[in-house]
């Protein structure tokens, strides 16, 4: 009875061990997958809130030279096709250059390692890289949400000072949200990263208003 009253907290030290071994890996995995995720939806609303202020910014730029809504929502339509391909063959060329770097070291890792050990780490890594193609319509998916927000915002209003209102209103709307939404993913404060995000996006807007102002008055 003594002996095996001894064993058994053994045996059971020894489960609780395997248990906490077996639990690490998994922790890992979930803190390693919410980091890749934290990152894709980080870049995803930076892609949408670039869109939305050189929209907008764009938008306000007319507006300061024309009144009519027309000349406002084509130049808005403009801008959102032009920076969603930019953004798009943009974000391709620099996917695609991070890829080709990736598998000439694959490559030359396979070179240094054993041929069957090399071909398994080699499936294993072509799995996690990156795809050119998914980030470049991910980049333009996020930039055009962005950019039709002020574009909405301006298409059904006919009165020039509430059109040029209603685009600055949604579009601080929108900057507020993508400022928590940066600040809830990089865990910073709340108030400073909206603040400086509104803040970036009025200033953008204004400069862009102020000097094509500036130059329409001036008969340039």
């Amino acid at each position: 009875m003594a002996l095996s009253d001894a064993k058994l907290p053994i045996s059971m030290v020894v489960d609780v061990d395997q248990r906490q071994m077996s639990e690490e890996p998994k922790e890992e995995e979930e803190e390693l997958d919410y980091s890749q995720r934290a990152q894709w939806l980080r870049a995803a609303v930076l892609g949408a809130n670039d869109g939305l202020v050189s929209t907008a910014s764009l938008m306000m730029g007319v507006g300061a030279v024309r009144q009519d809504s027309k000349a406002m929502i084509i130049s808005g339509f403009a801008g959102l096709v032009a920076g969603a391909c930019s953004m798009a063959i943009g974000e391709f060329v620099s996917v695609y250059s991070q890829l080709d770097i990736e598998m000439a070291q694959i490559k030359r890792e396979k070179e240094r390692a054993g041929a069957i050990e090399s071909n398994i780490n080699e499936e294993s890594e072509k799995e996690s890289l990156p795809n050119p193609i998914q980030a470049a319509t991910a980049s333009a998916l996020a930039f055009s949400i962005g950019a039709m927000m002020p574009l909405l915002a301006a298409s059904f209003i006919k009165d020039y000072k509430v059109r040029l209102g209603m685009v600055v209103g949604v579009s601080s709307l929108a900057l507020l949200a993508f400022g928590a939404v940066g600040a809830v993913l990089g865990k910073g404060p709340m108030g400073k990263s909206c603040g400086r995000v509104l803040f970036g996006g009025w200033l953008a807007m204004a400069i862009t208003f102020g000097l094509t102002k500036l130059i329409g008055s001036s008969g340039l």
